[in-house]
């Protein structure tokens, strides 16, 4: 069946517009040459893009259509959750194989649109092409109060650092979908958040709204090559305390399948977790947990421009990058 741009371009629009998701923001989407966005008064502009490419961030084996659809999108809100901010729209560009314009295409806008609803933010254009492999890129455009984004370079020493959720439960959960060598099941808590990740988009911003953190980014990568770029973007370093890391609650499947838990918590990639940093001064304004969501100490800003991991036993070691690096070379 020979497939052409517009009919696919339709395709994408009628999976959306039918179900009539709209935003006050967004004045003109698809159907033009652009969109146009109309900022809210006394708000700034949150603009970020990611990459998703079989065979560097997924496999299709591996993988639901829907999954895909909606990771593509979570993966670029947690960058806005990140700074605070709460997304408005996103451009899609896909590029597919003819074989992948039918029902995987329907099971992937399923997931895109499930998502779109989830985050509040609406398709609004972007582009199509024919491809072997296939091939995303999300842009998302959020908004945040003038001023008042949490960026990555306002940490101090001293001060606390602070990660949400558990550290190591994608990583796991792809270790999982790969000796299994089944496509993942959604009903599988194991591979759940590696699969469909909730970026924490309320935590962002009541952090935001409280002004309890003096920087903030997300964890996509693990925390050891993240928290480099905390500390690199503010001048400072970092002593993690290993016992306070918050590990996988089912450590017993992770050694199952060679893993340490430790190493995951240091470096596993694609949590979409919250790291940030607080104040001394206003460490008991943050809670326990936030809407269930644990939020842990695990360490201090430090002076130093130097990562430093203390074991148990009060033993200091150097800690380097270790997480996901599209250019690192395998093995290295």
């Amino acid at each position: 069946m020979t497939v052409r741009e517009s009919d696919l371009i339709d395709k994408i629009d009628r999976a959306f517009r039918r179900r009539g998701e709209v935003s006050p923001e967004v004045r003109l989407g698809m159907g033009d040459d652009a969109a146009l966005f109309r900022p809210r008064a006394s708000h700034e502009m949150i603009l970020t893009c990611d990459w998703f490419l079989e065979g560097t961030h997924f496999l299709q084996e591996e993988q639901p259509p829907d999954s895909l659809g909606w990771k593509c999108l979570a993966r670029a809100v947690s960058d806005i959750a990140a700074m605070g901010g709460v997304p408005r729209c996103f451009l899609l560009s896909l590029a597919l194989p003819d074989s992948h314009t039918g029902r995987w295409l329907d099971e992937f806008l399923a997931g895109l649109r499930r998502a779109s609803r989830k985050f509040g933010c609406v398709l609004a254009g972007g582009d199509t092409t024919r491809r072997r492999e296939i091939s995303m890129n999300v842009t998302v455009v959020g908004d945040v109060p003038t001023g008042r984004a949490v960026v990555r370079s306002g940490a101090g020493p001293g001060e606390l650092i602070y990660v949400s959720g558990r550290l190591g439960e994608a990583e796991l959960g792809l270790a999982v979908l790969r000796q299994s060598r089944r496509r993942g099941n959604p009903k599988n808590l194991l591979t759940k958040k590696h699969l469909y990740p909730e970026p924490r988009l309320a935590l962002g911003q009541w952090v935001r709204e409280k002004r309890l953190a003096s920087s903030m980014m997300d964890l996509s990568d693990g925390l050891s090559s993240d928290l480099w770029r905390l500390c690199a973007a503010s001048g400072v370093g970092a002593r993690l305390e290993s016992r306070t890391l918050p590990r996988l609650q089912n450590a017993d499947m992770a050694r199952k399948h060679g893993l340490d838990p430790l190493r995951l918590a240091l470096h596993g990639g694609d949590d979409y977790e919250l790291l940030f940093t607080v104040p001394l001064r206003k460490r008991k304004l943050l809670p326990r947990a936030f809407q269930g969501i644990p939020l842990t100490p695990i360490g201090t800003i430090t002076k130093q421009s130097k990562l430093v991991l203390r074991d148990e036993n009060g033993r200091e070691q150097l800690l380097t990058a270790g997480g996901w690096d599209p250019f690192r070379k395998s093995g290295a």
